[in-house]
């Protein structure tokens, strides 16, 4: 099986999170979309992050009736922050049978050589590239290891969502109905 990762801290999941998962589930030779939830992502600051079992509930949600997802903690149990190749060694190591690929937008394939391991990444894995608003362009683009795959472009973000929760403004549509009720029974981002 070859399954796509699509790392992130899903502070909350959104509906532009499901649409490139099911793009990329649909449209290419990935069998399966993993949501790999991020404890900690080591370029960001931490104030407005959900507990990670939250976001994990949150995730699980959104993707409960689609069998081409699957979510996981695999990083709950690793060293903060978490590096993405450490994910990728442990998750080939509890798999060895799946085709790992990394799923990011293009918005993070210019910075993408920062990354720890980023050579080794590319050599093992290999990188699914879908359109984000303001990409930069990168050299990446050429490699025989990345793919760009063709997506809507869409310029929605957790943080646009946090922001109208806390105005008290509607985020109906840009989450799932489940993701909804669920952030306001719970009361997050007041």
């Amino acid at each position: 099986m070859k399954i796509g990762l699509f790392f992130g801290s899903f502070n909350p999941i959104h509906v532009g999170h499901l649409i490139v998962a099911n793009v990329m589930a649909t449209t290419t030779d990935l069998d399966q979309v993993w949501f790999i939830v991020s404890p900690q992502n080591p370029f960001k600051k931490n104030k407005s992050l959900l507990h990670e079992f939250d976001r994990l509930d949150m995730v699980e949600k959104a993707i409960q009736d689609n069998p081409l997802f699957r979510v996981s903690n695999i990083e709950f149990s690793m060293p903060k922050p978490s590096y993405t190749i450490d994910t990728l060694i442990r998750l080939q190591e509890k798999h060895p049978n799946y085709e790992f690929k990394l799923i990011i937008g293009g918005d993070n394939l210019a910075q993408f050589p920062n990354w720890k391991n980023a050579d080794k990444i590319l050599e093992y894995f290999g990188l699914y590239v879908y359109p984000r608003p303001n990409s930069e362009p990168s050299d990446l683009e050429k490699h025989p290891n990345v793919q760009l795959v063709k997506a809507p472009s869409l310029d929605i973000s957790a943080t646009f969502i946090r922001d109208c929760i806390k105005n008290g403004q509607p985020i109906r549509y840009m989450v799932p109905e489940e993701v909804e009720e669920y952030i306001q029974r719970k009361k997050f981002y007041l």
